[in-house]
């Protein structure tokens, strides 16, 4: 095992760690005997279907079920994926929004790898200063389901001026919805009464995002 390991840091020393399949990046940090080695590789991506449900996976949820997978090297591969995941954070969160992307900078590290879609709220002051991120639902996004008031709560508190809402698209695609102007349109109008100004709607789709306050979507 050794030396298949010490051929795969070649392999990434020469041609970079790109070329590298799933399993062969898995294997190298699992470690041990070739072969178990090749079948937890192979169990894990079995059990978990994608990178992405495995990266938010624990410790204890790795090890069921998976043949010789140890606490200690699921540690070592959950610590693998989390530098993986902090490495996307190239930028520090900026504490004041002027633009879309400033919004989507703020808020994309932990929105793009969500498997299900959730609301999150920056409440800001009157010059667009963040005062607080609030996660408010989580869920498919629709108007039956949702209560709008909720969107609010934390914002009427807090005293904020204006709000920007994000959500996220697990498929990745950032394409916005009808429901999602939709509800973009009964947020604006529910902001208008209370004072409080949606200022954008960002719907994250992993490291893309679409502005419906660009678009003029929900927003006439």
């Amino acid at each position: 095992m050794a030396e298949y390991i010490a051929k795969q840091i070649e392999r990434v020393l020469r041609e970079g760690a790109a070329v590298c399949a799933k399993d062969e990046l898995l294997v190298a940090l699992i470690g041990g005997n070739t072969e178990a080695a090749e079948k937890t590789a192979a169990a894990l991506l079995e059990k978990f279907g994608s990178m992405r449900r495995l990266a938010v996976a624990g410790v204890v949820e790795m090890c069921e079920g998976v043949p010789g997978m140890s606490e200690k090297v699921a540690a070592r591969v959950r610590a693998a994926l989390e530098l993986g995941r902090r490495s996307l954070d190239v930028e520090e969160p900026v504490a004041q929004i002027k633009t879309p992307e400033d919004a989507f900078h703020y808020l994309y590290v932990e929105m793009a790898r969500l498997e299900q879609e959730e609301i999150h709220i920056l409440l800001l002051d009157t010059r667009n200063r963040i005062i607080k991120r609030v996660v408010v639902y989580r869920g498919s996004l629709n108007t039956a389901s949702m209560r709008i008031c909720e969107l609010f709560r934390e914002a009427i508190r807090e005293n904020a001026a204006s709000i920007v809402m994000a959500h996220n698209h697990p498929s990745g695609d950032p394409a916005p919805s009808a429901e999602d102007v939709s509800v973009t349109s009964t947020i604006v109008t529910a902001g208008k009464i209370l004072d409080i100004a949606l200022l954008d709607h960002i719907v994250i789709g992993g490291t893309r995002y679409v502005s419906l306050k660009e678009r003029g979507l929900g927003f006439g």
